[in-house]
């Protein structure tokens, strides 16, 4: 689940490929905003289709003339995007 936390918004649940259908649906909202801050602190499991998730929002994002900015990204969802080779564009975007 995607909520609005004062002028970013959080994710409180898993990113699964259980789940990330639904949040692709609620993640519209992200882009009615210039800068977007993600909080990632509220998820409680990841798997690859997290990063999926989050390459796909720095894409639309960019094509949209947004800026995105994730925050307090697991340890395992870092390690996947090491994995994948792509940390650098999660964590520095």
């Amino acid at each position: 689940m995607i909520v609005q936390n004062g002028s970013g918004f959080r994710i409180e649940s898993p990113i699964t490929m259980a789940n990330v259908s639904k949040l692709i649906a609620e993640s519209e909202v992200l882009f009615n905003h210039g800068e977007v801050v993600v909080d990632f602190g509220g998820v409680t499991e990841v798997d690859s289709s997290a990063v999926s998730l989050m390459l796909n929002w720095l894409r639309e994002g960019s094509k949209r003339g947004r800026q995105f900015r994730f925050t307090n990204l697991p340890e395992n969802l870092k390690s996947l995007a090491a994995v994948y080779g792509v940390l650098d564009i999660v964590t520095h975007s």
